[in-house]
């Protein structure tokens, strides 16, 4: 049997894309130096409400929706480790222990600032939750476990955490639980980078309440990044509200709108096969995945969203008029972005946000698994 990956370009702005409806993932978590299984570790997938913990033989098991995920295997003591899945897989998973001499000499650095949530905890919170509407009612409920650390040298603001941040977002009704790597905010430039990994869990409530997250919940994903995803996955970006506009080859002033977003300049549809020996002893080609979409533009791209205006609150901050009728993103693309049907995309590091878009922090993200009513 030999796996082949055909790659289908679409011509048509109405291409209909179907998959599988789901696949499991089971495996082992095991010590990588004695091999001995690690129970209650956690496995979750990124950015989603979907995780369990393995077993006292080291075994765990998710049926996860048809789509693309980064599975996150993490327990005390060990560094976490990623891996991307699509598909049925069954993994073996080898934990290797921290280093804690190398923890302790950061979180003992002399450039840690002593009173550093009294100093910068607002200012983190603005720039890791948000200061959107829905930001407003996050709450972080153990910022004890945040640490602070400011270079003068190099004029930045790094925060690490000793353990998971545990932050409500009373907004939209989900309980998050983030692994923070590390925080950096670079003040000369005004830009701040993140990296964790954060597991969605849903909050209790009255019925009354629950029916105030779902239409937040509505709210925050029209316009959001996950909702152009998933329209660029389905063909409909047209019928949902989007415009996209490329950056023009001889003035880098004028963007020139993209008359089809599906022509094979910036859009490949991706369909996974293999050929199968069928019993007649004829060969097959039957589909083994999940498709998947690749979208690429040579230069900066403008993304506008008709159906809604910006917030007032986002208008303020960037001293734009009030009568500003769209929400407009600017994107960078460094490399073929790869779409998968529940939204999740890669690498996302080629993916570079201005604009209205890089307003929205951790207050306005939805779990991957999040569909709309």
């Amino acid at each position: 049997m030999q796996n082949l990956r055909f790659v289908f370009i679409s011509l048509l702005s109405f291409f209909t894309i179907t998959a599988t409806a789901q696949f499991v993932v089971t495996g082992t978590v095991l010590d990588s130096a004695t091999r001995e299984p690690l129970s209650n570790a956690s496995v979750f997938c990124q950015n989603t409400t979907l995780g369990t913990v393995t077993q006292k033989n080291g075994e765990f098991s998710l049926s996860l929706k048809s789509g693309g995920y980064d599975l996150i295997f993490s327990y005390t003591g060990y560094q976490t480790q990623t891996i991307r899945i699509s598909d049925n897989n069954k993994l073996e998973i080898l934990l290797v222990k921290e280093d804690k001499s190398l923890g302790e000499v950061v979180l003992k650095s002399s450039f840690e600032v002593a009173d550093g949530w009294e100093k910068y905890g607002d200012f983190f919170i603005k720039n890791f939750i948000g200061s959107t509407p829905n930001a407003s009612k996050c709450v972080l409920t153990n910022p004890e476990v945040l640490k602070f650390f400011f270079y003068k040298k190099t004029n930045r603001l790094k925060v690490m955490a000793t353990d998971a941040l545990l932050i409500s977002n009373n907004a939209l009704g989900y309980q998050l639980r983030y692994q923070l790597d590390s925080f950096v905010y670079f003040y000369n430039t005004d830009i701040n980078l993140y990296r964790g990994y954060c597991l969605f869990s849903e909050m209790e409530g009255t019925d009354s309440l629950k029916n105030l997250w779902s239409k937040a919940r509505v709210n925050t994903y029209e316009g959001s990044r996950l909702h152009f995803m998933h329209s660029y996955y389905d063909s409909t970006l047209l019928e949902e509200g989007w415009i996209v506009d490329l950056l023009d080859e001889n003035n880098d002033k004028k963007f020139i709108k993209v008359k089809n977003v599906y022509d094979t300049a910036y859009y490949n549809y991706v369909q996974n096969m293999t050929d199968s020996i069928g019993e007649d002893s004829l060969v097959h080609t039957i589909t083994t995945g999940p498709a998947e979409v690749e979208i690429y533009y040579p230069r900066k791209i403008s993304i506008t969203y008709t159906k809604k205006s910006p917030e007032k609150q986002y208008l303020a901050k960037m001293k734009l008029p009030k009568s500003v009728p769209y929400q407009i993103s600017y994107i960078d693309i460094k490399n073929w972005i790869t779409i998968t049907e529940n939204g999740y995309y890669y690498e996302q590091k080629d993916w570079i946000n201005q604009g209205y878009w890089s307003w929205k922090n951790l207050a306005d993200l939805l779990p991957y698994d999040y569909l709309p009513d």
